[in-house]
């Protein structure tokens, strides 16, 4: 029988969740879905130096506003609790042991210093990356090294120690990624990596293996940067005697600047303007002064476009669509679509997906954006005007509040008029044709866009002028620039009282 598909997203909480840990949780996601399977969000904070306070429920918030749904977690439950690693301390330590009883682990008693030494003799002769591997660990204080009685002595006696793997010296490590194809790694490449810490918590490397073992995933999806450790991991899954049930590895791409020429950070954000994580984030600087780094929610973003960009940032669909919903991704997502070459991020395509979502929303929902922020400029208006106002505005919006930026043509008269128009299209003529137009609107009997702009051809005729002679100007007397939205509609929200009198202004302050 197969087995149920389970992945997990498994962050430290050292701070905000980057947009790439995001893209990491999403593909996970994404197949768990299409396979029928689980999600699990696990905290793995055995690094408790590293630790910040509210990290970790930044991470659930900002999954939750993304719309990636946790069917085990530290919130949810589930059967293999607890989901934090902090809290799963005491198990770790039975299979550190496992691995020193057979063979695959030892102890290490060297002390900081000894380690500098160690360090520095290599640099010294010249080894590209110093490292505690199969040849220097015989020159090293540990349990290989020292006699057995000497041994006992030192745990007996409480001295300090870490357990470190055992790492073959001769031996071809494979696996096949589900990205990249079989990876080899010989394992003179790969050092005696600490498994147990001297303060008794695990390092990553146990505890990760070991709960995902626990825990029955079977598929890992995790960054590049995770690549190198693979071949460790691998080690661990076969010395513990659970080769058999390994999940299958995936290596995401790297997310590079926008230019491409390395890995996107914060500081990159911060330069060029844009967030790199979903939701602000408050913290500190080195100096403990208070910082905030901008999230994507509080930028105007929609999660939707937001998780659809994100989803295009090293996947392709293999077809030409590029709006999908969260259920169309699921549908359509496979592994093997995944690019192995790094995703360069691109801000204007993000923009262009929000562009995209909110212009697609009902008129009524983008008419409760507008509401709130008018309302809170102590602007009164009515849900039916608020939508109509959105309906002509939406496709000159980005983020939800450029409707209010956009509607403050229909609160504010204008103070000041597009020169540039003034110049070329305003005469005694036109201005002469829409005082007429101005005071015929005040009978108007039909008031919708068809309607005024049938009168409005009727008055210009009447006064020996073509509508394209007067429309810039129109437009110019009504709002005050020289381009917007479509000048009919803008009169009939308007109403041709508010219309008629912002034209007769503009006459009488052009002809001053």
């Amino acid at each position: 029988m197969e087995r149920e598909v389970r992945v997990r997203f498994a962050p430290s909480p050292t701070g905000p969740l980057h947009i790439g840990g995001v893209r990491t949780a999403l593909y996970n996601y994404l197949l768990a879905r299409k396979l029928g399977g689980k999600m699990l969000l696990r905290i793995e904070d055995t690094d408790q130096n590293r630790f910040v306070p509210g990290a970790e429920q930044y991470i659930m918030d900002a999954l939750r506003w993304c719309g990636i749904e946790i069917d085990e977690g530290i919130e949810q439950g589930g059967p293999h609790a607890p989901y934090r690693q902090s809290e799963r301390k005491p198990m770790y330590r039975q299979y550190a042991q496992q691995l020193i009883d057979s063979g695959h682990a030892y102890y290490a008693f060297d002390t900081p210093e000894e380690l500098d030494v160690m360090r520095a003799r290599l640099t010294a002769a010249k080894v590209p990356n110093p490292q505690y591997n199969s040849i220097t660990r015989a020159q090293m204080r540990n349990s290989l090294t020292l006699p057995e009685d000497e041994v006992k002595q030192l745990l007996d006696g409480g001295s300090q120690y870490v357990i470190r793997l055992k790492v073959p010296r001769k031996e071809e490590i494979r696996f096949n990624d589900l990205i990249r194809g079989w990876v080899v790694v010989h394992s003179s490449a790969v050092d005696d990596k600490v498994l147990m810490k001297s303060d008794g918590m695990p390092t990553y490397h146990l505890a990760n293996i070991v709960d995902d073992h626990l825990m029955e995933i079977t598929h890992v999806i995790r960054g590049e940067e995770w690549l190198p450790s693979a071949p460790l991991h691998v080690l661990l899954y076969r010395f513990l005697g659970w080769e058999d049930t390994m999940p299958q590895f995936a290596h995401l791409p790297l997310l590079l600047k926008p230019d491409g020429t390395g890995k996107l950070s914060k500081r990159d954000g911060d330069k060029l303007g844009f967030p790199v994580f979903p939701l602000e984030w408050h913290g500190t600087d080195a100096e403990g002064q208070p910082t905030v780094s901008s999230g994507y929610r509080e930028s105007g973003y929609l999660p939707e476009a937001f998780i659809n960009f994100l989803a295009f940032l090293g996947w392709n669909p293999g077809t030409q669509q590029e709006l999908f919903t969260m259920q169309e991704l699921i549908d359509t997502f496979t592994i093997e679509r995944v690019s192995k070459s790094p995703a360069r991020f691109d801000q204007n395509k993000v923009r262009w997906y929000n562009e995209q979502y909110l212009r697609a929303k009902p008129d009524a929902e983008l008419a409760q954006y507008l509401l709130a922020d008018l309302q809170a400029q102590g602007l009164d208006v009515t849900a039916a005007k608020a939508e109509q106002i959105a309906t002509l505005v939406k496709e000159r919006a980005t983020f939800p509040a450029d409707l209010a930026k956009e509607a403050q043509l229909f609160f504010q008269r204008p103070t000041a008029y597009d020169e540039q128009i003034i110049s070329k299209k305003w005469n005694a003529a036109v201005a002469e044709a829409l005082a007429a137009f101005a005071q015929a609107l005040t009978t108007a009997p039909d008031t919708t866009p068809d309607g005024i702009k049938a009168l409005l051809t009727q008055v210009v005729e009447g006064q020996g002028l073509k509508l394209g002679q007067v429309l810039q100007a129109l437009r110019v007397a009504v709002t005050g620039a020289g381009a917007g939205p479509d000048l009919m509609h803008i009169m009939s929200i308007l109403g041709t009282q508010e219309t008629s009198a912002r034209i007769l202004a503009a006459v009488a302050a052009l002809a001053a």
